[in-house]
């Protein structure tokens, strides 16, 4: 269930490749609600020559917990490198389902780093 190509998510994301310096396009995400039955994927979608993905899942979701899973070693293994984390998987918590929730990725082939973004 993706949100139009017109209408933003209510969760998106920006993955930089710190090795290169540039946007890391075409990383394929899924995001997941944690459900009592486990996880549910509700979206998924691969970065833009910028490195976003602006219409991840819905255009609003509910106060819970979430998770997005970036394959980042289809995207390291386009270019013949070695890395060492072959997914990435950040989970987070929706604490007021007003606000926008933006889940930057910081990559390099041996190391990550997020953040709440804005």
């Amino acid at each position: 269930m993706s949100a139009a190509a017109s209408e933003r998510s209510h969760i998106t994301t920006h993955i930089l490749d710190t090795g290169t310096g540039r946007p890391a396009s075409g990383v394929k995400a899924t995001l997941e609600a944690k459900q009592a039955s486990g996880w549910q994927e509700i979206g998924s979608g691969s970065t833009d020559q910028d490195g976003r993905i602006n219409n991840l899942g819905p255009v609003a979701v509910e106060v819970g917990q979430y998770r997005i899973t970036f394959d980042t070693g289809a995207y390291f293994g386009k270019t013949g490198t070695e890395t060492f984390f072959p997914e990435v998987a950040l989970g987070f918590v929706v604490a007021d389902e007003t606000q926008h929730y933006h889940v930057p990725l910081l990559i390099s082939p041996f190391a990550y780093s997020t953040y709440r973004g804005s």
